[in-house]
């Protein structure tokens, strides 16, 4: 007993020493942060933002809080493009007027403790560091909605420990000079909800067309979703995101005792119809507004420093930079409606308005609409100036005056590229790997692989004539001795931004990715290729001026290397043969301007491509329908060729025609040399690991055109035919035996014409039928096991390819 007693007495004196120990430790531990904070200059950084905030506040009054100044957008010439219109001060609600449920909705998603705090939650704040640290990320926030105002208003995004404590001495002055209702009301009137909308009046004006009186319940927390992070949350974009959290704000709601359970049912119900009005001064609606704010936007991220980023590591990563992103978005976006700025862009308004013609005119007699009014036939085009590497013209689709919110195709849409894809990852890295336009391929049919359009098979052939007939069959062999890891990293390093695990595939040769691409991506791939393989990342903004006219962002491109020079001038030269007598002939254009272009076409002719280039500029063309379905008569080289035709000779008409640079040609030596070295394992980076221009080279003199090559089939040459047996050439035909060729027709006795074929002897081309009975067209074919095409797999036992849905 008398040792059990003596066992606890050791152990109470245990814990008593073992506490006097931790206040000692803790004591030391604050007297050190103490004496590090005073005696590190802390102290004084610390007083100093005190003074400062205290300073701000003290000169503000109510007026400080209305809304601020107009930007203004002007093209290539100075002319002004538009305005961006802020919130007017008959749109300013005073807190009378607010509705309830909106101050209700705030407090119960925002600041739960708005009535009691002095403008700081620090029991929050703990909250958030807490979070911070257990998460490795931001999960939660601590700022109440006075800080949220003191952000707003006063501060911009840098993320250090002075902004935030600045922040907090702003919203403790805030809370002392102003009332909670004041409070309220300026920061109603003032968050952003997103898409140009800020403060209540105007979001509620904008995506429900009525006043602040009609909205409902389900309606109020749908759009005080929104603010927490604008860009995430946007309701035009993201609906689903903004439904979400509303269920979160009226389950709260609930919780809180502000709303019954039957209300709560009947709000959470409800369908939510945004109901924008047709004509609005502060959404736009025309495809430059929208893609310039776009630019503009991404260029004050820049000037702040922001560093962009469109592949990670891991799904943390890139919910980390998602979340930053949309921070500095929102931020950025809301300085660009309302600080006054004077954008200045490259779009030069007569070509524009050229494309977006050529475009509504090639389309016209499509008249067919969805549900909600808009044509189901689109188009996108983007052009670029290759001196720049500016846009100077992006159409997102078919006018309409009809549609409340303007989708921009040209750069928010991504689609199979089919063909349109295989200069890029296929043709010109072979290129740099010691392949040549004139190295030989066999054209065969094999298992696993794709089908060529009209099931028709040449054997020996040329690279060249590969690209100008667009055989798969040879692209997927090229590819698969590539490797789709080396091929697709070329589009990443060109910032293409839907390359995702599943693309990995060798399908992707043909154009079928699992999300697909966008015009302006093609475009600014394309312009790459005519600049000599150096890339420069698309954007029309030339130059931002603040309201004190102060240039405060300059576009200055940097050109990054993506092919070598040789490698790119070959794919240009082969390219400039599709056009001559290839899937591209269609599209020439009519004052002898050299240009080069490659068609595209997906499986049953969903989407159809035409990618070209003159010395001047380049145009990617997109056609199909927003939910894919076959068109008929779509393919490359129909609707989208005419695109670009109509709208190239326009803006080329008065332009001195421009040869292309010739390659360097390869030596003999080197050539046979090249031909039995093993390049399938060479880095995607390590571009010039094979590079022919390192070996011993002839170059043409600048300004001559390098010679023509002629395929190694002495049967086979442009534009002859007669011989029994097998002669091919461009609109050439009539004997017995395959004439071959893009527009041969293959009757016996000489018929031809540009979409002829069909009969017994085996025509074929992409816009020609090959079998027996009369098929043609760009996807068309006949053999067993799966659709054929210029973009399309289709071998027997399932292989897909070409853009396949």
């Amino acid at each position: 007993m008398a040792k059990q007693k003596k066992k606890k007495k050791k152990k109470q004196h245990r814990v008593f020493w073992f506490f006097i120990k931790l206040q000692i430790f803790l004591m030391v531990l604050i007297l050190g942060g103490l004496c590090f904070f005073y005696f590190g200059g802390y102290a004084d950084k610390v007083a100093k933002l005190h003074s400062e905030a205290v300073e701000l506040v003290q000169k503000s009054d109510k007026n400080t809080f209305l809304p601020a100044r107009t930007s203004t957008l002007y093209d290539t010439n100075g002319d002004e493009i538009s305005e961006t219109a802020t919130t007017k001060k008959a749109d300013y609600v005073k807190y009378e007027d607010i509705p309830q449920n909106f101050v209700n909705c705030m407090v119960s998603i925002e600041d739960k403790k708005f009535y009691k705090h002095n403008g700081v939650d620090i029991k929050a704040i703990v909250r958030a560091a807490k979070s911070i640290i257990k998460n490795k990320r931001i999960t939660q926030g601590g700022s109440t909605i006075t800080m949220q105002l003191a952000r707003n208003i006063y501060l911009d995004t840098n993320k250090n420990w002075q902004r935030k404590v600045k922040e907090m001495f702003i919203a403790m002055a805030l809370e002392k000079k102003y009332s909670k209702n004041d409070i309220m009301e300026f920061y109603l009137n003032n968050v952003y909800f997103m898409n140009g909308y800020y403060g209540i009046q105007a979001a509620c004006h904008g995506y429900f067309n009525c006043e602040l009186s009609d909205l409902d319940l389900s309606q109020t927390a749908f759009l005080c979703a929104i603010p927490n992070s604008p860009t995430y949350y946007d309701p035009i974009n993201n609906k689903d995101h903004t439904l979400t959290r509303r269920n979160l704000i009226l389950k709260n709601l609930k919780e809180d005792g502000k709303i019954t359970q039957q209300e709560y049912e009947a709000a959470i119900n409800e369908e939510i119809t945004l109901n924008m009005p047709e004509k609005d001064d502060t959404v736009k609606y025309n495809y430059v507004d929208t893609y310039a704010y776009y630019c503009a936007t991404r260029a004050l991220m820049e000037n702040e420093g922001f560093k962009f980023k469109y592949y990670f590591d891991s799904d943390d990563e890139e919910k980390e930079y998602d979340a930053s992103y949309d921070e500095m978005y929102s931020y950025c976006q809301k300085k660009l409606y309302s600080d006054g700025y004077k954008i200045y862009t490259s779009i030069d308004l007569t070509m524009q308005q050229q494309l977006q013609d050529s475009i509504d005119l090639t389309l016209l007699d499509f008249t067919d609409t969805t549900d909600d009014g808009t044509f189901k036939l689109q188009s996108a085009a983007t052009c670029i100036d290759n001196d720049t590497g500016e846009v100077v013209a992006i159409v997102g689709g078919r006018s309409q005056d009809a549609v409340s919110h303007t989708l921009n195709r040209a750069f928010q849409s991504h689609r199979q590229p089919g063909s349109s894809i295989k200069p890029l990852i296929v043709y010109t890295p072979s290129f740099e790997r010691g392949k040549t336009p004139d190295t030989i391929v066999n054209d065969h049919k094999f298992d696993g692989g794709p089908s060529n359009s009209g099931d028709s098979y040449y054997g020996d052939v040329t690279i060249r004539f590969a690209v100008q007939k667009s055989l798969n069959t040879v692209a997927w062999q090229l590819y698969d001795e590539l490797t789709p890891k080396v091929g697709l990293q070329y589009l990443k390093d060109m910032n293409f931004t839907n390359i995702v695990k599943d693309d990995y595939v060798t399908a992707t040769a043909l154009g079928g990715f699992t999300t697909g691409v966008s015009t302006l991506e093609m475009a600014s791939a394309y312009s790459t290729l005519e600049n000599d393989g150096m890339y420069r990342n698309p954007t029309c903004i030339k130059s931002i001026v603040d309201s004190d006219n102060n240039i405060i962002y300059t576009s200055s491109q940097k050109d990054t290397v993506i092919y070598t020079e040789t490698a790119s001038r070959m794919m240009t030269d082969v390219m400039t043969d599709v056009m001559k007598s290839g899937t591209g002939r269609s599209a020439n254009l009519d004052n002898g301007m050299p240009c080069a272009g490659k068609t595209g076409t997906t499986n049953d002719k969903k989407d159809g491509w035409f990618c070209g280039f003159t010395r001047y500029y380049t145009t990617c063309v997109w056609v199909g329908c927003d939910m894919p379905e076959s068109v008929k008569k779509l393919t490359g080289s129909s609707y989208p060729a005419e695109i670009w035709k109509n709208y190239m000779d326009q803006i080329h008409a008065d332009l001195t025609p421009i040869d292309f640079l010739p390659y360097a040609q390869i030596s003999d030596d080197y050539q046979d040399s090249q031909e039995t070295q093993d390049t399938q394992d060479t880095p995607a980076d390590d571009q010039t690991q094979n590079n022919p221009t390192d070996q011993t080279v002839t170059t043409p003199d600048a300004g001559t055109k390098a010679p023509d090559k002629t395929t190694t089939d002495p049967n086979k040459t442009d534009a002859a035919g007669g011989n029994t047996g097998g002669n091919t050439g461009d609109n050439n035909g009539g004997n017995t035996g395959g004439n071959t060729g893009e527009n041969n027709g293959g009757n016996t006795g000489g018929n031809t014409g540009e979409n002829n074929g069909g009969n017994t002897g085996g025509n074929t081309g992409e816009n020609n039928g090959g079998n027996t009975g009369g098929n043609t067209g760009e996807n068309n074919g006949g053999n067993t096991g799966g659709n054929t095409g210029d973009n399309t797999g289709g071998a027997t036992g399932g292989t897909t390819g070409g853009g396949a849905q």
